[in-house]
């Protein structure tokens, strides 16, 4: 019906842990089980609330730190090839021409060393441990009435304005407010690194990315201080951690690595080989269509 100390349930050792809900998802279960064991020796300090999840958002940034540093150079690598890219879709501008497109952004990926998935891969193993905190905050009962700041309860929302119901708000949450207002720069800075708005078929996309700041507040709202103030410590330790990938990563060494990747001669794999028969079949299916 609600949070319980997880601790002193585990201590019957009749498995009355597992009526927390810490996530369905077995590898979110067990994520939060480790959360949990931070969490309870950091609080083993005396250490305000507060201070003990700033703590924890910095240990779990620096294990993801790798797979951060990694998303961030597919992206200064992506940056690099961007004007090789734009001449390919200079030069392939019809939708019939979209397979001849895809294979020279294939080529063009595969001699300068980068993976489509480099990007992608790195982000998605990132996700599990935010779903992960997404159900550890709700179910810690620790918070409850521990004050941190300006917030009496970390526990429940932090209330700054309360007005009459509109559109299923009767309150604002400052750390919640607080967290929309990060993730937007967060956008703003992520887009303008990207260059979205130079690509025509990303502009959609990039509204999108600006709406959905807008719909998270909508639902964090309602949420524990504690977890929107977490949320709101990953997006500014992300910033620090974007300008210490910045001085860390040089683009123009990047730019001559590719240049001297493109020289090399790279042996396809058996993966790519198969892509590739797989894209001159539909090709040939697609020319006899139109005749």
């Amino acid at each position: 019906f609600g949070p319980n100390h997880f601790k002193t349930l585990k201590s019957y050792d009749l498995g009355l842990q597992h009526q927390i809900n810490l996530g369905k998802f077995f590898l979110i279960r067990w994520i939060n089980y480790g959360v949990i064991a931070v969490f309870n020796w950091l609080s083993s300090y005396g250490w305000s609330y507060g201070i003990v999840i700033l703590i924890l958002t910095i240990l779990i940034k620096t294990v993801l730190f790798p797979f951060a540093f990694k998303s961030y150079k597919s992206s200064a690598i992506t940056r690099v090839l961007k004007p090789e890219m734009d001449a390919i879709n200079a030069k392939y501008p019809k939708e019939e021409d979209a397979l001849k497109k895809q294979q020279a952004v294939m080529e063009l990926q595969r001699q300068a060393g980068a993976s489509p998935s480099s990007g992608c891969i790195p982000a998605l193993l990132q996700m599990p441990i935010l779903f992960a905190v997404f159900r550890f905050f709700p179910a810690s009962i620790e918070l409850r009435q521990q004050p941190f700041l300006w917030c009496d309860d970390l526990s429940t929302y932090d209330s700054i304005v309360d007005f009459p119901r509109f559109l299923g708000m009767d309150h604002i949450s400052l750390f919640c407010l607080l967290m929309t207002i990060t993730t937007f720069i967060y956008t703003y800075v992520n887009n303008k690194q990207m260059d979205v708005s130079s690509n025509p078929s990303m502009k959609p996309m990039k509204w999108m990315m600006y709406l959905m700041p807008i719909m998270f507040f909508g639902i964090f709202n309602n949420y524990s201080a504690g977890l929107s103030y977490y949320y709101m410590l990953v997006n500014i330790i992300t910033f620090i951690q974007m300008f210490v990938f910045r001085k860390m990563i040089d683009e123009d060494k990047v730019r001559a690595t590719i240049e001297k990747n493109k020289k090399k001669p790279v042996k396809k794999s058996n993966f790519q080989k198969r892509l590739e028969e797989a894209q001159k079949q539909q090709q040939k299916l697609q020319q006899q269509q139109r005749r």
